[in-house]
């Protein structure tokens, strides 16, 4: 009954198993032999070498490739609306030591190669005004909508004629792919993506998210900067067992096809209600102040997302029959 967040969902099975087995003495920090998998297991899933490296948070993996790519004095370029502005209580900015974020508009918190340009072109050369170095963009974005690979190869053209980083945030990023149905590669760094922050925690994972560098250069400053904001946990190996679980014979994608085949349940059902299409994991209804107290009456939780706007998220471990009835609510209504 509860459709506030992925985040509140339980931690899978195999993972807890993961966590068992790698409960015996190791190296510390990330000397162990999970971490020292990483690299190869994530190469592998890319089709290409990557620098791959555990955090325990989101903001982390998103703030630390920020500060690999921004150095204090330039700027971040992101939508409006993204976590990184609205949900991160100014991580990125300490994490770069100063930088700026930069915001533009765009349908579905999604931005477009024009709306970067014109933004890009407004600013002039001079000292007077922040020089942008990088552009970050969230993949499924905060409204559930997908970059396809054609729209992020769009952005990341305008990224390199101007000498910009291109980061995706992925914290649903296994949802955008079971959307896509693509290879993890075809939305990254074969379409010019340079770090990517790999989500779990809200696929089924407990406290592990990955970070991972197409951009090997980006990496090596990043362990450093990894200690110092107080991530380089002392039993890594544990961070390590978790991820390596979920990648084992595509959990992820596993977890987040049953996510995405939830929302589109109660996205047949919501109809006309629809604000964006639902193309993740999150589904945006509209919503009478009326109706919201009624679907939370019969039991049903959720956010209010605005006026008369309310955010419903489905989770690995829901089942149809799980949430076929608050379909079938919305639907009554």
């Amino acid at each position: 009954m509860r459709f506030f967040s992925d985040n509140a969902a339980s931690v899978h099975p195999k993972l807890l198993e993961a966590l068992a087995a790698a409960n015996a003495p190791d190296s510390a920090y990330d000397g162990d032999a999970h971490s020292a998998k990483l690299n190869a297991v994530f190469s592998e899933l890319f089709e290409t070498e990557v620098e791959a490296m555990w955090v325990s948070t989101g903001t982390a993996a998103n703030s630390l490739a920020l500060a690999a790519m921004c150095p204090p004095h330039q700027g971040v370029i992101c939508h409006k609306e993204a976590h990184i502005e609205q949900d991160e209580a100014g991580a990125p900015t300490f994490f770069t030591g100063g930088a700026k974020l930069m915001l533009l508009e765009g349908e579905g918190a999604k931005i477009s190669p024009e709306a970067l340009e014109s933004h890009c072109a407004a600013i002039r050369d001079d000292v007077h005004q922040v020089q942008p170095a990088a552009v970050s963009i969230t993949n499924a974005s905060e409204y559930g909508m997908v970059y396809h690979p054609h729209e992020v190869e769009g952005l990341a053209g305008k990224c390199k004629a101007r000498g910009l980083g291109l980061h995706m945030d992925g914290a649903r990023f296994a949802n955008a792919v079971a959307t896509l149905g693509c290879s993890p590669a075809d939305i990254t760094w074969k379409v010019g993506v340079d770090a990517l922050s790999f989500g779990f925690v809200k696929n089924g994972g407990m406290s592990a998210e990955a970070l991972i560098f197409f951009d090997r250069k980006l990496a090596a400053e990043t362990h450093y900067r990894r200690k110092r904001a107080g991530h380089l946990q002392s039993k890594g190996r544990f961070l390590a067992a978790q991820i390596l679980a979920m990648l084992e014979d595509d959990l992820w994608l596993e977890n987040a096809r049953a996510a995405n085949d939830g929302a589109q349940i109660i996205a047949a059902a919501a109809a006309d209600r629809l604000i964006y299409p639902v193309e993740a994991n999150e589904i945006f209804i509209s919503l009478t102040a009326d109706e919201a107290a009624q679907l939370r009456g019969i039991g049903f939780d959720f956010y209010d997302w605005g006026e008369g706007q309310a955010r419903l998220v489905t989770s690995w471990n829901q089942t149809a029959e799980e949430i076929r009835p608050l379909a079938d609510a919305i639907a009554a209504l």
